[in-house]
């Protein structure tokens, strides 16, 4: 097959297409805007494959996303471009409206009008996989309750509002029009490649610095951990192998606190690295700042569906993928770095 990813320089997108190309004989298109989430670096192992093809725009402009139909006239589209950093959209909403839902939309429109004029074999087979979060759910209650395809939406942040929105779109398109669509809505996902501002590599790299680990409220936010390599393939499956009209739930089934997670960072840094002068223990770093407006307590996802119906599991405890995570940062300073001084996307800028 050919597939085209959005958002394939983001962090599960670079995960997706890596997997593609290192693990089947498909053929992947990258279309990413490269805002600053994206970085054509976490690409590296695969950009020189000659079944990978990188195209720079927006997946707002339709007249670009067209042209990129017609130049490689793919048989799958796995959407992944979107806004993700709840802080960012409490900030700032109008980007997660911008791309989350005009975005969504722009690009359910030229698919249907590029699947409309396929011929019956292409067009049977083409479909078009929405990935989105476990965040448009809203919170659990209860300890012991798990978010479930069937659970109703009821989004706290303007993220979690703008792909619950995008969600719906394409939901919509594959009834009334027929679009053959899937759905999937994941846990957090974490592992190599994952861009600072979220919570485990902010942890990580603010530890090896010696700079306090600032957690929200208490820390007792509880989620459900999904490395990112297993998402991948989950994410593989679904388009390959899962029901056109379905939601699938991917979670790696390893609920923990924000503070729980915290403190397994700093013990395997102990493990694993000098600590910097000064420092007693890693914990001694981790400082409570006041929480975020409208935090979800606790997400939990019951991913039976997918196990059951394609067979996949999560390859990954959280205790080995924390370890991996932890390891791969420590292995990758270049990446990072770059990434902190902000050199990585000369190429979005025009530099060198």
């Amino acid at each position: 097959m050919k597939i085209l990813v959005t958002g394939g320089a983001g962090f599960i997108g670079s995960a997706v297409v890596r997997y593609i190309v290192e693990h089947t004989n498909d053929c992947v298109v990258n279309l990413d805007k490269l805002t600053y989430a994206g970085n054509l670096e976490s690409l590296g192992s695969v950009s020189n494959d000659p079944r990978y093809t990188f195209e720079q725009g927006d997946i707002c402009d339709r007249d670009f996303v067209e042209q990129v139909f017609v130049t490689h006239r793919p048989d799958v589209i796995m959407h992944l471009a979107a806004e993700s950093h709840v802080d960012r959209s409490i900030d700032g909403p109008s980007e997660f409206i911008q791309t989350n839902v005009i975005g969504t939309y722009t690009l359910l429109e030229a698919s249907r009008a590029y699947w409309t004029e396929l011929k019956p074999v292409q067009k049977a087979a083409f479909r078009f996989h929405h990935i989105s979060t476990d965040e448009v759910y809203g919170d659990l209650d209860s300890t012991e309750d798990l978010f479930t395809e069937t659970t109703s939406y009821s989004p706290s942040s303007p993220y979690s509002a703008s792909k619950a929105s995008s969600d719906h779109l394409v939901r919509a398109w594959h009834r009334t029009f027929g679009l053959p669509t899937l759905v999937t809505n994941c846990s957090n996902n974490y592992g190599p490649y994952h861009f600072p501002e979220k919570l485990i590599p902010l942890m990580i790299l603010n530890a090896l610095e010696g700079k306090p680990l600032p957690i929200y409220g208490n820390g007792q936010q509880i989620r459900d951990w999904l490395y990112v390599d297993d998402h991948a393939q989950a994410l593989y499956k679904v388009v390959t192998e899962g029901k056109v009209g379905e939601t699938y739930n991917v979670g790696g089934r390893n609920e923990k606190s924000n503070i729980d997670v915290v403190h397994q960072i700093c013990d395997l840094l102990e493990e694993l690295v000098p600590k910097p002068a000064g420092i007693a223990r890693y914990r001694d770093l981790i400082i409570h700042v006041k929480d975020r407006p409208g935090h979800d307590v606790r997400y939990a996802i019951d991913a039976s569906k997918i196990e059951k119906d394609l067979g996949w599991l999560p390859n990954e405890s959280f205790e080995t993928g924390i370890r991996k995570t932890v390891e791969w940062y420590l292995s990758n300073k270049e990446w990072w770095q770059r990434v902190l001084d902000g050199s990585y996307n000369c190429e979005r800028l025009g530099k060198r």
